[in-house]
């Protein structure tokens, strides 16, 4: 199964950084889970006149790169809380299932178009306090990163 993060809105500094390294790390702690390619792709913030309009043309745009096939997961402030544990087992259920791409959907400032959350098998919250983007792509690729490493009985993460 490869993982994909499809995120609007370019990130510098640090939080790029942070995505970076996780990304790395993934791919290489995910070859021993059944785990491929691990990577992040990137849209430009939707140019429409209205909330509505932008919202649409990005989540329109992230969806030219969700296969039919895929697992797509939408972060979304409504969407269910996981622990770290629950988190690692619903990877894990995901990649036994047999899925061939697990997609991670972060939208722009305004968050996600209809048609981008209906498409999404789980909508997934991060946390219930608002946050900034880079940070929340930062945090979502650490707790895939680390959600493996518990599938993996590493020490990285501890109780």
């Amino acid at each position: 199964m490869d993982i994909n993060f499809l995120a609007v809105g370019r990130l510098k500094g640090p939080e790029q950084e942070l995505c970076d390294r996780y990304i790395t790390r993934i791919g290489l702690m995910g070859r021993q889970l059944g785990i491929g390619k691990c990577k992040l792709s990137v849209i430009n913030e939707g140019r429409g006149n209205t909330l509505k309009a932008r919202k649409k043309i990005e989540s329109d745009e992230l969806l030219t790169k969700v296969s039919d096939k895929a697992v797509l997961i939408a972060l979304d402030e409504r969407g269910k809380s996981l622990d770290s544990q629950k988190f690692s087992k619903l990877l894990a259920d995901i990649r036994d299932r047999g899925a061939p791409d697990l997609v991670f959907a972060l939208g722009g400032p305004d968050g996600h178009g209809e048609a981008l959350l209906q498409k999404a098998q789980i909508k997934l919250s991060l946390s219930h306090m608002t946050m900034p983007h880079g940070l929340a792509r930062a945090v979502l690729v650490e707790q895939v990163y680390r959600a493996l490493t518990i599938l993996a009985n590493h020490p990285y993460h501890r109780d």
